[in-house]
């Protein structure tokens, strides 16, 4: 089953294997290089499904840090059309996770050293209320015209689709900006898009409908929730299968079932696997595809999470750094048939 081909609208995934959107924090001014290039690339050779760039902010000060990824101006179509034309080549289909960082906007890479005294952040932040993520980051500037963010994503999926990716991911997870309109947890807004379940997901609907008029009704559009926050009080797998049933109908196609990212302070359990329970329950509640994601590390257990019904599709993130081949490597483990690129053959 892991090997049996899925079709979303006009695209047939050659199976149920993806690679998750992670930052590579490798860009200036949000534009790709050679490294998203080979990076992207070497995960279509490797046999993947469906390859989805990194979060794609959709504003300069949208961006997880300044070496993300963006779209938000034509200058970033040209650099992304040879990586999305290598990866359609070598048989996957090129997505692109659209995003908006908002008070997470702004932080260091991973791997920089913390500085020794206080620094300002590169900009301030635009976030759903005026308060900071964590008492270290900066305050956002309170977001007064949501209607621009939502234009933003429109403008960022025209310029996808020039791009030549064929997938869009909503990226409202992770407390960046759509989750964190979506949560009660950093919601605390008195207008029209705080308070009630209607009023804090309007942001998120109205961004799936502005992306969905302008992307092509024979392209999928997914979107990723954090499906519960883990805190009390907070967004609940209850809350996501709603959203989930109400953006089905607006035209998305998947939803990537990850979670957490709205508190530093929350516990999560994190075994292999921690988040199937997640998409089984989406997918069977709100009758529609999801992904699953989340310390799948295994030919056998992807396989499984497929052929027990969990989930449509298993997406991995680190796994697939160690292992850019790991469908071809899970292939041979299940003795499932995947075509091995030419220039790869004599290995096989």
């Amino acid at each position: 089953m892991l090997f049996s081909p899925l079709t979303q609208r006009s695209l047939t995934f050659r199976n149920r294997i993806g690679v998750s959107p992670m930052c590579m924090y490798s860009c200036q001014d949000g534009l790709a290089n050679h490294f998203h290039l080979v990076h992207l690339g070497a995960r279509a050779l490797g046999g993947a499904a469906v390859v989805i760039a990194e979060a794609t902010s959709v504003s300069p000060e949208g961006r997880i840090s300044p070496g993300d990824l963006g779209i938000w101006s034509d200058n970033h179509i040209e650099p992304l059309a040879p990586v999305t034309a290598f990866i359609r080549h070598h048989g996957a289909i090129p997505a692109i996770q659209l995003a908006h960082a908002g008070w997470k906007a702004g932080s260091r890479r991973p791997w920089d050293p913390a500085p020794t005294s206080p620094t300002p952040p590169p900009w301030i932040p635009l976030g759903v209320s005026p308060f900071p993520f964590t008492p270290k980051h900066p305050t956002p500037t309170e977001i007064k015209n949501p209607e621009l963010i939502v234009e933003q994503f429109k403008s960022a999926a025209r310029r996808s689709l020039a791009a030549g990716f064929q997938l869009i991911e909503l990226h409202a997870a992770h407390g960046y900006l759509l989750h964190s309109f979506n949560s009660p947890i950093s919601n605390r807004r008195t207008d029209n898009y705080g308070g009630s379940f209607d009023n804090r997901t309007r942001l998120t609907r109205e961004v799936v409908s502005a992306v969905r008029s302008v992307w092509p009704d024979h392209l999928p559009l997914w979107i990723r929730f954090s499906c519960t926050d883990y805190v009390e009080g907070g967004w609940t797998l209850e809350d996501s299968v709603h959203l989930a049933q109400v953006l089905k109908p607006l035209g998305v196609d998947c939803i990537d079932c990850s979670s957490g990212g709205i508190s530093a302070t929350a516990h999560i359990p994190t075994p292999p696997g921690y988040q199937v329970p997640f998409a089984a329950r989406i997918r069977t509640e709100a009758n529609i595809h999801t992904a699953a994601v989340g310390l799948i590390t295994t030919p056998t257990l992807a396989n499984t999470i497929i052929t027990s019904g969990n989930a449509d599709l298993t997406l991995l993130g680190r796994e697939s750094l160690r292992d850019p081949h790991f469908p071809l490597r899970a292939a041979r483990e299940l003795a499932a048939p995947l075509p091995v690129p030419d220039q790869y053959s004599r290995a096989y």
